[in-house]
């Protein structure tokens, strides 16, 4: 009789689990008629780049050998000492996807795709195979657009990536590992992530497996249509580990216009460095909980500046938009135009207040390498002085040290919240005559530095060592 019942509950329990995996299945997306729709603007995408090399080979124990010599005597034997001569060759691979947006040709995929190519190949899904011209990329986004010469092109339909929440199904098309046409799906994990390299990226997290070669294809939702251009893996392995990032379409398609018009990307620039506010930092400024933007340093001469931001301000909206998380606000200031005047709602000495500031064009990157060049040399970063330290300290002008980088700050002491007045003789009236001054100061010889801390003012040798 016992053997009786165990048959019956397993036959029950196995029922269970059918009907189970029966209803599950009938609850699943049918992507078929999306796939066969969608496919034909898919792209594979390869490169040409030009490599150069020896025209003499050597053996693997030869080149082991010759690694030794160079190391270790600076010298190659076998007589590789000699220039031998070097011949240009072409190498081809096949380094991702793309999709196409345009009837006339516009292809968009990652710039890390095409970057550093010399020719670039778009291959269409009916084997039809098209050499691309690069319009522009913009590498803060990962994106590039390419065209092709080509009429009534099957093209892909742009959905409104803000409508995107966490939880709908997904469907990835792409060549990972150069296995065309491979599909994959999922769901988005999470929405508006902001990864450490990318400030200006609110990136789409789904669970679609996405691996080398799926780079610059497109993330469709349910409809067919495309809400993002699958970009980043998160990865211990080098494979995919159920983590996967994809640049929103809206972000895609504003890149992409710019691009058009000029080749190139121009962003706003508000000129502020930014922290978040945690527990400790909102209680120390009176907020009711952790959000917004902490302004740590103003850049000098920047849209902030001239609108009156100080550090310690926190930014709360922008333009009408809840910052909850600093990483949210270069994203917005970065849609924005060049020109347009920007509502800032600013928390300040337990008080709110609205400011208006006019957005500037982003400095290039070597404007910005260079400012960051003149800040190591000094090793330190600097502020200008609030009026009330200055009344505090009974001083007319100054910067305070904000944030010692290194070198020859820290080497001669100096300390965060330091107040420099004077420098090699000459008054410190503003972060400018500040900066001016320093880029004349001598290399591996002292000049005076008065310094004012904890109320104390004392004058210190100042050297910088190059």
């Amino acid at each position: 009789m016992s053997r009786l019942l165990k048959r019956v509950n397993w036959a029950g329990i196995t029922l269970l689990m059918l009907f189970s995996t029966l209803v599950n299945a009938a609850n699943l997306p049918d992507f078929t008629e999306l796939v066969e729709d969608a496919s034909p603007a898919v792209v594979n995408i390869s490169t040409e780049q030009t490599t150069t090399s020896s025209n003499r080979q050597l053996s693997p124990d030869a080149q082991e050998l010759n690694e030794f010599f160079r190391h270790f005597f600076g010298q190659q034997p076998f007589g590789q000492q000699q220039q031998q001569p070097r011949q240009q060759q072409r190498q081809r691979s096949s380094l991702g996807s793309g999709f196409i947006i345009s009837h006339d040709g516009y292809v968009l995929t990652n710039n890390h795709v095409i970057d550093g190519a010399d020719v670039i190949h778009v291959r269409l899904n009916d084997r039809r195979e098209y050499e691309a011209t690069l319009v522009g990329t913009d590498a803060r986004t990962d994106l590039a657009l390419l065209k092709i010469e080509a009429e009534d092109l099957p093209i892909v339909t742009m959905a409104d990536s803000d409508d995107l929440k966490a939880g709908q199904w997904v469907l990835a098309i792409g060549s990972p590992f150069g296995f065309d046409y491979t599909v994959t799906a999922g769901i988005v994990s999470a929405i508006g992530r902001n990864l450490p390299s990318d400030n200006y990226v609110p990136f789409i997290q789904s669970d679609v497996a996405i691996n080398p070669g799926n780079s610059g294809g497109p993330l469709f939702n349910l409809d067919g249509e495309v809400v993002g251009i699958n970009s980043q893996i998160y990865t211990r392995s080098g494979g995919f580990m159920g983590v996967s990032f994809a640049i929103p379409s809206n972000v895609a398609m504003s890149v992409v216009d710019q691009l058009k018009a000029d080749g190139k990307v121009s962003r706003a620039w508000l000129g502020v460095l930014i922290q978040d506010v945690n527990r400790d930092l909102a209680e120390s400024f009176d907020l009711d909980r952790p959000h917004g933007a902490l302004v740590s340093r103003v850049m000098p001469d920047s849209p902030a500046e001239k609108a009156g931001l100080k550090p310690g301000d926190i930014i709360m909206a922008f333009n009408g938009k809840t910052i909850e998380h600093s990483s949210e606000l270069p994203y917005l200031v970065g849609q924005l135009k060049v020109g347009t005047d920007a509502k800032a709602q600013v928390f300040r000495d337990g008080k709110e207040r609205t400011m208006t500031i006019a957005l500037a064009k982003r400095p290039d990157d070597a404007e910005v390498a260079q400012q960051k060049a003149d800040e190591n040399r000094l090793g330190m970063t600097v502020a200008p002085i609030s009026e009330q330290q200055a009344d505090r300290l009974g001083v007319d002008s100054g910067v305070v040290i904000e944030q010692i980088i290194g070198g020859a700050a820290a080497r001669n002491g100096l300390q965060q919240g330091d107040v420099i007045t004077m420098l090699n003789g000459q008054t410190i009236e503003s972060v400018d005559v500040f900066n001016r001054i320093a880029k004349t100061l001598p290399s591996n010889r002292s000049v005076p530095m008065r310094v004012i801390r904890d109320g104390y003012p004392m004058f210190i040798p100042f050297k910088i060592v190059e």
